[in-house]
């Protein structure tokens, strides 16, 4: 059995109790982002599979990381495995300064043709007095 994430037909995801999810540990705080969301993460997901799923994790290069490593900022791997996997997690990059470097953040949503940046919000539920204010959502 695949351990990839895979789409249907009808555009859904198919999640495997053990799938691999790729991710960029980021720059700067990410690698302490990184690790408290990994928690998190595995939390969430045993709670999901009663204990019986696992999530392996696929390290790929971006950033400093990846330029140190590899010298280029966002390797061609790095962009064939976020598309094979389909999901995949990403922290905080830097963007490199002067050179004519596109900032990492762009690149990426360029390159995966992702053109939806939506942030989930909680807060509280708001009563208006007046009724000519129109609501708002957030995106």
């Amino acid at each position: 059995m695949s351990n990839k994430i895979t789409m249907s037909s009808e555009g859904t995801l198919q999640v495997p109790d053990f799938p691999t999810i790729p991710f960029i540990i980021g720059d700067g705080i990410g690698p302490d982002l990184w690790h408290a969301q990994c928690v998190f993460l595995i939390r969430r997901w045993r709670k999901r599979t009663a204990d019986n799923g696992k999530i392996t994790w696929k390290e790929v290069l971006a950033g400093e990381k990846a330029f140190n490593e590899t010298g280029e900022w966002l390797p061609k791997d790095t962009l064939n495995v976020l598309k094979e996997y389909l999901v995949g997690i990403k922290g905080p990059l830097t963007t490199p300064v002067g050179g004519g470097i596109r900032s990492l953040n762009v690149a990426l949503r360029k390159d995966l043709d992702l053109y939806v940046c939506q942030r989930p919000t909680n807060g509280l539920r708001v009563y208006l007095r007046q009724s000519n204010i129109p609501s708002m959502w957030i995106w």
